[in-house]
């Protein structure tokens, strides 16, 4: 059955958190029969540091300590004042999550960062990125392996019914892929990371995941050029937003690949932009199933698997209002309904 879910970011500040998980929840309750919901933990990032993706992500990992400097959030011997800050927002989370999905059976999702653009992101106590040493990327990765084993424990302590799935943020997998990465200095550039290398440092995360009992879902952004070696590490899912992938949804090369991917058992959550809207028709959201549906025919899947597709929206450059985002949900709902009635087709 077709479903709908979200990356997680939230309009709101500190006073908002049970509110903006309560709304998110009530959205993803109001979809149309037919329709799957997997809520999400809502992330309020405009919380300050500490609430965005990387501070949450970071303070999380086992056993390496992290604090924000000058130059963003870096490695350390002992956790500074942000790193306590971020770690008290997941409290605040986990804490409205228990309140507002009390009683909750069924799929949950939660996102952070992927081991590769966390270390791609994430600074060295040496000053460069911690992607330029191999043996800290290393550590890196286990520590964020165990992370997430404790982040889906503590999940389903909080909502004892959730069928947790991990969403795992990549977006700079195609660009550490390439070597295209500027070092610390700025005059040169990080190596491009081979491909067999990309699944080794996505296995240990992906096992722990599902060793914790859950499912995983890493997503590419537009980067589809790293279908292959999330497939081969193991991924229950894959995620990439279609609009970025070529004209009306359309490449070729992306969409054998992601044929492909389907065919070996992965699944795909698909990220759709807002819906234009005008003030005579209302909001296009025919043209968004059509991202879908088109390529779909077009590369020869079946209609009947367009019924086990997820939908999200594609990250914002702009949070907006709550009221975008309530509204988004709803226009995914409805997109899904269309997509479920074209699988049956």
């Amino acid at each position: 059955m077709t479903a709908v879910s979200g990356h997680g970011p939230w309009p709101g500040g500190e006073r908002d958190v049970l509110d903006a998980q309560q709304t998110a929840l009530g959205e993803l309750a109001e979809l149309p029969t037919g329709v799957d919901a997997i809520p999400f933990l809502t992330q309020l990032t405009q919380r300050g540091p500490g609430a965005d993706a990387l501070g949450r992500t970071a303070v999380r990992l086992a056993e390496m300590p992290v604090e924000l400097g000058p130059h963003g959030w870096k490695l350390t011997e002992r956790p500074g004042a942000d790193a306590r800050r971020a770690e008290t927002f997941w409290r605040e989370d986990l804490g409205a999550l228990a309140i507002a999905a009390h009683g909750h059976t069924g799929p949950l999702t939660v996102e952070l960062l992927g081991p590769w653009t966390l270390a791609a992101q994430l600074w060295s106590a040496r000053g460069d990125r911690v992607l330029a040493d191999t043996g800290a990327r290393a550590d890196l990765t286990l520590a964020l392996a165990e992370s997430l084993r404790t982040l889906v424990t503590d999940l389903v302590a909080q909502v004892p019914g959730a069928e947790v799935t991990v969403q795992l943020a990549e977006p700079l997998l195609g660009q550490v892929h390439a070597g295209v990465l500027p070092t610390f200095s700025g005059f040169s550039r990080l190596r491009a990371v081979a491909g067999p290398e990309i699944v080794g440092g996505l296995e240990p995360v992906l096992a722990a995941v599902r060793d914790a009992g859950a499912r995983s879902v890493v997503h590419l952004g537009g980067t589809w050029v790293g279908v292959p070696p999330v497939v081969l590490a193991g991924a229950d899912a894959l995620g990439l937003d279609l609009a970025a992938v070529g004209p009306d949804g359309w490449n070729e090369q992306a969409w054998e690949l992601l044929a492909r991917a389907m065919e070996r058992g992965t699944g795909l959550w698909a990220g759709l932009p807002p819906a234009q809207v005008s003030q005579c028709a209302g909001p296009a959201l025919g043209e968004l199933a059509d991202l879908v549906a088109v390529p779909w025919r077009r590369i020869g899947l079946s209609a009947a698997q367009l019924a086990e597709v997820t939908l999200v929206a594609a990250p914002r450059q702009s949070l907006g209002s709550s009221d975008a985002h309530r509204a988004e949900l709803a226009n995914l709902g409805r997109i899904a309904e269309n997509l479920a009635e074209k699988s049956e087709g």
